[in-house]
């Protein structure tokens, strides 16, 4: 569908113009744009610099050689004087004044005139330039010559059109230019302008109309050119743009059929018109129009449904109503018609089918017959009867008996119209003449109905003759007997065979013969009326049915009779026949002042013979209408005397009638003018050979008498009854026409009707009857053909049968016997109206591969001659069939992780790559693949896979989906095998199962993972582990990969449930959150943790505090009676002392969010609070979160738990490891602890003196936030757990009870799976940081180091990053090494913004097995804040010594000397801050002066000099004296108390009060180290494998801790190690400046090679030293002070001699004298064999190892920084002569960091030799031995 495009076609114009530049000659064509674009035209005035002047002066009407001046005018619109300096035009074409300045006040002008001569015929142009103080402008002059432009749109958008439809708009265009311009259009089709061509006058507009009219369905985009000018030199052009699309309209009706809508009307009455309407709909965006026209009908076919639209438009999305009129002419028929929707352009027709049915009346009278009984002669009898229309449609009816007084019976009114659903009662008087029984059939005549008939009798007696009474039985049994032949007999001839015998009686009294005749068919009403109507002789013309008929009783002839003849009185004769074996009596019935009479009136007539009567007609008036049914009774004579007839013999008499029309008009005179309306002129006829009537309604509109007369010898085929009669005026006449259709009869019978015997007044009626043959047409010229099926499926397809006749035709398919299972149709067998086409369904059920030929036939006849003989249709079937397979598109299909308690849909594709439809079946078997479930519990499962439809049927080379859900009820992983089967067209299984595919899925819980912890605050102290085990967050990462309990899927979602204020669990898995602890009022704990979505499904999380959980009641509800719990838990959340954020969310797989936990220090005590974390649909943890809050002043350890568990040991060791046990101080101040070591000795005593578990350090001192280590040893003795509990004693503070177990376990036993390796119980934690702290700018790469399991002795380094992520801030880092076992190099730097930097950590482990668990902190610090401090600090130093200076006495200072100090505080107490001494105030809180960094370039002592410049003195205050500070010893007590006016003024006065500035507090980075050291041996036995990676320094002689041993401490040395700090600086600086020296003296290179040469000297062999390796080198071994072992410093560096040997002063062997003449080979194989000795010398060992080592750490660092390429091609360097080698060996450099004295200065305090560069991420985070 092609998208519209709205636009306006004049929203842009273009200015088409031929112009000549200033030196151009030659006209040219130039695009300009009207509106904007367009240049502004003189009048109008612009503002430049608060000057109003013109934009452009323009010239247009000049001459050569003239002058032509115009006045630029200058205002000053500004209220500030102006001056205007201007430069005259360039050109000499233009002129103006001289360059003067112009001078504007405020409001007032200046006139500046411009004169311009030219000189060519030629465009000119040039500027004015003006100059002021603010800027300058220029004013354009510009001279144009006359030129043809034309100002046109510059596209012209068309609205969309359907294909073969128009649109058109219009634009228009105008002639821009001083000149006549011709113009002539020229556009490409599907575009047509109008006009094309003509003249515009100067400025002239033309009104141009587009026509589109597009022919295929496309975006057309067409430039129109436009040839303007004198002869079309220009021109210009204008896109046209239009957008085509194919129409569609649809038909909007209630039914629906295959192929086209329906719209039905039902019933409807015959006569009457009915209006429907149907809708047509444009769902497009384009107006179409559309033809409606009616299918081709069956020829002489009605035309009963007009269309009251024809043809039209629809606008878009809109739709039409088209009324559509049904006026049904035939009662009982069904009229269908079609009605085809056509639009130009599109691509399919849209049919309507309509039909109706037409109804006629239906009438019945309440009585068949009316008994008068007896009525004596001139007497008369009333009746009445009830004429019943009991349809919707009105009846029209008229009774066949005569008014004027010629008949006996008289009916009123005679005539006339039912309503719908009415009765109307009729009077009926009985006036006899005779004596004698009367019986009358009188017909009622119905339009559109067979008549109706009325039995009326009645016996007259007079007082000569009395004849026998007449009864309804009479009738009876005269109809039996006229069935039996017996009427033809007199009564007498019956009772004398009843006498004889010969007839019998039976027993409804009926007689019979005694051979019972044939049985005479009943007549239909239509021929009982016309043999009525035709006086008996219609039988002979039909075919007499015997002597039985009523027509032979008594015939007249004729049984019309018509008076043409004027005024004159004429006379007819009338003849009646007697048919009956009797003798009869003939009456006529009198009437009085009647034009008519009979002569005689009364005669008897024998037995088959005849008698004439004379009809008389004399007129009693002219100028009249007569019209007259005379009435003549005929009776068997004998039944004038009762007596002489029998009840059983008795014989009712018959009627006939004569109708007489006459007239009294005088010749010459004229006629009435008839005034008639006659129903339907157009009578048609069924097309069947049987006789047929139809009914017509005559109808006298006028006031006078109307006399109709038809000639029956006009069209012998057609008989019409009654072909004459007399209608009064506002009555009708029904006329009844009869015919029988031949094939050969005209389409067209013309009948005359005559009206008032005039030839002057007719009316033709139009009979069709002509017989048709039954047709029908078959779709596809009688073949049908099956798409390709399955073998045992079944295909089905439409097939059209239409019926060309007017017939309404009955069908039947035959199909042969053994065809009949392979094909059958739906319906087999109905009825086709005419012009109606059916819709049949042929299914196709092959039962063998093949191709089938088969041939059934269609039978059809009329319906209404179900009797006659039959035509036939064949239709040739061919149909193919094949076996079919379907296959899955995917042979696996991977649904992933679905939710438990969740549903997943999907769809899975099959794929029918055969030439037939399949129909098939699935199933699906479950298998779950989770080996830890029992098999009853996967048959138990239900399936979780559920198909929306597991039957279906797939069509030849398609696709089908199968909609699925999976709904898996346990977190495992589901496989499902999805199997099929083929099925038959009758649902039966034809094959077995076959496989499909397998849909794999797993059923998973949400998961969420902490993966990274943070904290700040009043936490900042603590390690990334100990967080993650206050969290217990390795416990909460293991809950939340288990699966939820069913208690916990309870509420799925967060839910307010509980009534309580402690909401109820529906979990067991409870974890403590445990915020340690911190003093009143410090900073909240925050910690910050990283939840991550690992799973595959989106988590939606939430914590739940027990108010987000109860349920919220009204104040009337509530009890007011809480435990303690729920007060504890209403303190909590009333004072928001725990917080989250945020508290709720959702991640998507793979998504993190950073979620805080905070606890406030408000109150002192132990804070608890449950809170619930659920997942929704899934688990449920209770998280107890708790935190301490300690007084300031208390002395306080945290414990997490009551109870410590070692790491196992082995039994039967000799060197147990060491392991630690950490102590934090929760409080503000130091504290000091000591461990209770008599239950330790208690221990040892039960143990034989063994010393099972010892504290190395049973006392010591923890700052306040950090962590203190109690190193432990368990030796077990015996293959056990031991448990002992100790008390630990805080100094002024409380004593906590702690049981510490440790466990022994024998190798013998365990063998491999002894628990040696470093488990590390922390290995969750992770190592990297992945949420940053707010604003903190620098990172670690690792934050936890494990360095596994190594040997004692060893050294273990790893590379390590910090960044700075800053954009703008400088920072400085220093790391805080505590324990010396670990060096980082640098210990120190800075680091620019966005610069990294290189760290290197070594871990020396000591001789003794150990645990490592360390947090090595870096404190982090903005250089900026730092420089800002100390500007502060200077700022505060000065003003302190001013005031200490200067003083002011006053009277005041008189009577008290000491107002400058508080009471009970001294000077010195003054100078600091609170809580503070002057050794305290320059350091931050918790370090010590030698964990402070210094600036770079300043040392400690430089710091410490203006430390020390601080004498006691009094407080600094700026400008004047304030008011001293208040007592260290006014803390806060509480939050609640309120404090006194004393106290507040003392607050206000110490907020005067300069304190000392003190240091930024550093941000701290934690950098965690574990390890696990093993003895030699027990390294080499349980881990060989990792011997050779790891370099064991032997020139360190282990420590074996003795377990009998109660020596805990190392012997002391005598020289401490050098520390940290001005005096290494100095050393190291010192010594570097000396080797640096050495190593580029040449003078000391010369000499060292000259000294390879020199002899041995003759003294050495006077001395002889001995050497041991073992013994460790001065200060090899030595432990540091206190109770840890210090690592081995690194060995001393032996003589390197240029030579190639290595000497030591402890060689083993004696180097003797030799003489000065041995030879050469000897002296070389000693000179090897002394090489060989030094090489096995562990010292050389671990020199060559610190050589390789440093080696490897210079080369990371100069790749880290650029200076070398590790990834770049090896270049090949051609070595120097051995000479040139030797002379330049002794300048070769250790490293280059060496020869810059400025990086040596930045990395002072490194060792000489280890001169580093930062390393590359090359072998970052590698381990190097």
């Amino acid at each position: 569908m092609l998208a519209e495009v709205p636009g306006n076609p004049l929203s842009s114009g273009l200015l088409w113009t031929a112009t000549r530049g200033k030196d151009e000659k030659r006209p040219g064509l130039t695009l300009q744009r009207s509106g904007d674009a367009q240049r502004k035209r003189p009048s109008q005035r612009c503002c430049f610099l608060g000057v109003e002047t013109w934009e452009e002066l323009k010239w247009e009407d000049w001459e050569l050689g003239g002058e032509f001046t115009k006045t630029l005018l200058l205002k000053n619109i500004h209220s500030k004087l102006q001056k205007l300096r201007f430069r005259p035009p360039a050109s000499k074409f233009f002129t103006t004044l001289f360059p003067q300045i112009i001078t504007l006040s405020p409001g007032t002008s200046f006139s500046l005139p411009v004169t311009f001569r030219p000189l060519d015929r030629c465009e000119y142009q040039d500027t004015i330039e003006f100059h002021s103080k603010d800027g300058l402008f220029q004013v354009s002059l510009r001279a144009t010559i006359p030129h043809h432009a034309l100002d046109v749109p510059e596209s012209v958008l068309l609205p969309p059109c359907a294909v073969l439809h128009q649109s058109q708009t219009v634009f228009m265009f105008r002639n821009a230019s001083k000149l006549q311009t011709g113009f002539r259009w020229e556009v490409p089709s599907p575009f047509q302008l109008c006009p094309e061509s003509g003249m515009l006058e100067p400025g002239q507009e033309c009104r141009v109309a587009v026509l589109f009219r597009p022919r295929e369905a496309l975006v057309y985009q067409v430039q129109a050119s436009c040839g303007f000018g004198d002869e079309g030199e220009n021109s210009c052009t204008v896109l046209l743009q239009g957008l085509s699309k194919y129409p569609f309209l649809q038909i909007s009706a209630p039914g629906q059929e295959e192929g086209c809508k329906v719209l039905e009307f039902g019933n409807v009455p015959v006569g009457s018109n009915m209006e429907r309407h149907f809708e047509i709909l444009n769902p497009s965006s384009i107006t179409t129009s559309f033809s409606l026209s009616r299918m081709q009908r069956p020829p002489l076919s009605e035309s009963v449904f007009q269309c009251g639209i024809q043809k039209g438009e629809v606008a878009p999305r809109t739709s039409i109503r088209v009324p559509v009129i049904f006026s049904p002419g035939t009662v009982d028929s069904t009229t269908v018609d079609y009605l085809s929707l056509t639009c130009p352009g599109a691509l399919s027709k849209t049919l309507l089918k309509v039909t109706g049915i037409c109804i006629g009346p239906q009438v019945s009278l309440s009585s068949s017959m009316l008994d008068f009984g007896c009525v004596d002669e001139g007497e008369e009898a009333l009746r009445t009867v009830d004429i019943i229309n009991s349809s919707s449609v009105e009846a029209q009816y008229q009774f066949d008996l005569d008014a004027t007084g010629h008949s006996v019976f008289t009916l009123e009114p005679a005539c006339g119209t039912l309503p719908p659903n009415s009765h109307r009662r009729l009077r009926l008087l009985f006036r006899p003449h005779h004596p004698m029984g009367h019986h009358r059939r009188v017909v009622c005549l119905l339009l559109h109905r067979e008549p109706l008939f009325l039995d009326l009798i009645g016996t007259c007696h007079s007082e000569q003759l009395k004849p026998a009474i007449l009864h309804p039985r009479h009738l009876v049994l005269y109809r039996q007997h006229l069935a039996r032949g017996l009427t033809c007999y007199p009564p007498d001839v019956l009772g004398a065979m009843l006498a004889e015998d010969k007839i019998q009686v039976d027993l409804g009294g009926a007689l019979m013969l005694q051979e019972d005749p044939a049985a005479v068919p009943e007549k239909s009403p239509m021929e009982e009326y016309y043999q009525g109507c035709a006086g008996g002789k219609a039988e002979a013309e039909l075919g007499g049915r015997g002597e039985g008929s009523n027509s032979s009783h008594i015939t007249v002839d004729p049984p019309e009779l018509l008076f043409h003849n004027g005024s004159v009185s004429t006379s007819q004769s009338v003849t009646l026949s007697n048919h009956t074996k009797g003798k009869l009596s003939l009456i006529w019935t009198p009437a009085p002042n009647s034009s008519f009479s009979v002569t005689p009136s009364s005669c008897d007539l024998g037995p088959l013979k005849s008698t004439a009567f004379r009809v008389s007609y004399t007129p009693k008036q002219h100028n009249t209408f007569h019209g007259a049914q005379l009435e003549c009774f005929a009776l068997y004579k004998v039944l004038r005397d009762h007596r002489q007839v029998e009840d059983r013999t008795l014989c009712p008499p018959w009627c006939v009638t004569v109708r007489v029309i006459g007239h009294s008009f005088q010749p010459g005179r004229e006629h009435f003018i008839p005034r008639f309306s006659l129903q339907r002129p157009r009578v048609v006829f069924p097309a069947l050979s049987l006789v047929s009537y139809r009914t017509v309604l005559l109808e006298n509109m006028g006031d006078l008498p109307l006399v109709f007369r038809l000639d029956p010898e006009e069209c012998p085929s057609v008989s019409v009854q009654p072909t004459s009669g007399l209608v009064q005026p506002g009555h009708h006449q029904i006329l009844t026409l009869r015919t029988t259709p031949a094939e050969d009869c005209p389409a067209k019978l013309p009948l005359t009707l005559h009206f008032n015997a005039s030839p002057k007044h007719t009316q033709e009626l139009s009979v069709v009857s002509v017989v048709e043959k039954p047709c029908l047409s078959l779709e596809g010229e009688g073949s049908l053909f099956f798409k390709p099926t399955a073998v045992g499926s079944r295909s089905q397809s439409p097939y059209r049968v239409r019926n060309l006749t007017r017939l309404p035709l009955r069908f039947r398919w035959r199909i042969p016997g053994p065809d009949q299972r392979v094909i059958s149709v739906a319906p087999d067998t109905g009825v086709l109206q005419p012009n109606e086409t059916m819709v049949q369904t042929w299914s196709f059920t092959p039962f063998e591969e093949m191709v089938y030929n088969l041939k059934p036939n269609l039978t059809f006849w009329p319906i209404q001659t179900p009797g006659c003989r039959k035509s036939r249709l064949p239709l040739n079937v061919v149909g193919m069939a094949s076996k079919g397979s379907i296959q899955a598109e995917h042979g696996v299909l991977n649904l992933g992780e679905v939710l438990v308690g969740d549903c997943r849909s999907f769809e899975v594709p099959l794929i029918n790559n055969g030439s037939c439809s399949v129909s098939f079946c699935l199933a699906v078997q479950q298998s779950l693949l989770d080996p830890g479930l029992p098999e009853n519990s996967q048959k138990k499962d239900p399936v979780a896979l559920e198909l929306d439809s597991e039957r279906g049927t797939i069509p030849a080379r398609s696709r089908l989906l199968i909609r699925s859900t999976v709904r898996p009820a346990r977190r495992t992983r589901y496989c499902w095998d999805l199997t099929y089967q083929t099925l038959s067209s009758a649902g039966s299984v034809l094959d077995a199962p076959q496989a499909l595919c397998q849909v794999q899925g797993e059923g998973v819980f949400p998961t969420l993972e902490v993966t990274d912890v943070r904290c700040s605050g009043s936490v900042e102290g603590l390690s990334k582990l100990q967080i993650w085990s206050l969290f217990s967050l390795g416990h909460l990462n293991a809950h939340l990969q288990r699966d939820p309990a069913p208690p916990e899927l309870t509420y799925r979602v967060p839910t307010r449930h509980s009534l309580r204020r402690c909401p109820s669990i529906f979990t067991a898995a409870m974890l403590d959150f445990n915020f340690s602890a911190a003093p009143l009022g410090s900073d909240p704990s925050n910690v910050l943790l990283m939840f991550e979505n690992t799973g595959s499904i989106p988590v939606e999380w939430s914590f739940l505090f027990p108010e987000d959980q109860q349920i919220e009641l009204e104040y009337w509800a509530e009890t007011g009676e809480f435990s303690a719990t729920e007060l504890h838990h209403m303190k909590a959340q009333d004072n928001r002392l725990f917080n989250i954020a945020p508290r709720s969310g959702k991640l998507h797989p793979g998504q993190q969010k950073a979620v805080t936990f905070s606890y406030r220090h408000n109150f002192v005590g132990t804070d608890r609070l449950p809170v619930l974390f659920k997942l929704s649909h899934g688990r449920e943890i209770l998280l107890n979160f708790m935190g301490v809050t300690v007084e300031r002043d208390r002395h306080y350890l945290h414990f997490t738990s009551a109870k410590h568990v070692f790491a196992p040991v082995p039994i039967g060791g000799f060197s147990p490891p060491k392991q630690v046990y950490e102590l934090y101080n929760g409080g503000a101040v130091p504290l000091r602890y000591r461990v209770d070591t008599e239950p330790l000795e208690q221990l040892t005593a039960d143990n034989f003196g063994h010393p099972v578990l010892q504290c190395l350090n049973p006392q010591g001192e923890v700052k306040p936030g950090r962590t203190a280590l109690l190193e432990w040893v368990l030796s077990p003795l015996e293959a056990k757990t031991y448990s002992v509990d100790i008390s630990i004693h805080v100094l002024e503070g409380d004593t906590m009870l702690l049981t510490f177990e440790g466990c022994g376990f024998d190798n013998s036993v365990l063998g491999e799976s002894a628990p040696l390796q470093l488990h590390d119980g922390y290995m969750s934690v992770p190592s990297t940081q992945r949420m940053a702290l707010p604003n903190q700018v620098l990172f670690l790469s690792e934050e936890r180091l494990c360095l596994g399991d190594i040997p004692v002795c060893s050294r273990s380094t790893r590379v390590l990053f910090l960044t700075n992520v800053s954009h703008s801030d400088r920072v400085l880092y220093n790391w805080n090494l505590t324990d010396q076992s670990v060096q980082i190099y640098p210990e120190h730097g800075a680091l620019s913004p966005g610069e990294s930097s290189l760290c290197i950590l070594t871990l020396q482990a000591s001789g003794s097995p150990s645990f490592y668990q360390l947090d090595i902190i870096c404190e982090v610090t903005l250089e900026e804040a730092l420089s800002q401090y100390r500007q502060d600090l200077q700022q505060w130093e000065l003003e302190r010594d001013r005031q200490r200076n200067e003083f002011s006495l006053t009277d005041n200072d008189l009577q008290q000397s000491q107002t400058s100090y508080p009471q009970g505080h001294t000077q010195s107490q003054t100078s600091y801050p609170q809580g503070h001494t002057q050794s305290q105030i320059s350091y931050p809180q918790g370090h010590t002066q030698s964990q402070i960094s210094y600036p770079q370039g300043h040392t400690q002592s430089q710091t410490q000099e203006s430390n020390t410049k601080e004498t006691p003195g009094p407080v600094v205050r700026k400008y004047k004296t304030l008011p001293p500070i208040c007592s260290s010893s006014a803390v806060v007590g509480g939050m609640c108390s309120r404090p006194s006016r004393a106290e507040r003024r003392a607050q206000r006065e110490a907020s005067q009060v300069w304190r000392r500035p003190e240091p930024p507090c550093p941000t701290l980075l934690h950098l965690g180290v574990t390890a696990r050291s093993h003895s030699l041996l027990e390294f080499q036995t349980f881990f060989p494998s990792l011997l050779s990676t790891h370099h064991i320094n032997r020139s360190a002689r282990p420590n074996v801790t003795r377990c009998g041993s109660r020596q805990s401490r190392p012997p002391s040395v005598d020289m401490p190690p050098l520390s940290h700090g001005p005096e290494r600086e100095i050393i190291t600086h010192t010594l570097t400046s000396i080797f640096r020296s050495l190593l580029d003296d040449p003078h000391f290179h010369h000499s060292l090679v000259n000294g390879v040469a020199e002899p041995v000297p003759y003294f050495t062999q006077l001395r002889q030293t001995a050497y041991t390796p073992t013994t460790p080198l001065p200060g090899a071994a030595t432990p540091y002070p206190g109770t840890r072992e210090a690592p081995p410093p690194c060995p001393p560096t032996p003589q390197l001699l240029m030579g190639g040997s290595l000497y030591s002063a402890g060689v083993t062997e004696v180097t003797k004298q030799q003489p000065q003449t041995q030879k050469p080979t000897v002296k070389r194989e000693r000179q090897l064999n002394v090489q060989e000795t030094i090489r096995r010398l562990p010292e050389f060992c671990d020199v060559t190892e610190e050589v390789l080592l440093n080696t490897l750490q210079n080369l990371m660092m100069e790749a880290f920084l650029g200076e070398l390429v590790l990834t770049a091609r090896p270049r090949i360097i051609a070595l120097p002569p051995v000479s040139a080698r030797r002379n330049s060996c002794g300048s070769r450099r250790l490293s280059r960091g060496g020869a810059d004295p400025d990086r040596s200065r930045e990395t002072s305090g490194v060792p000489l030799g280890l001169s580093f560069s930062p390393s590359s991420s090359l072998l970052a985070n590698l381990a190097w031995t």
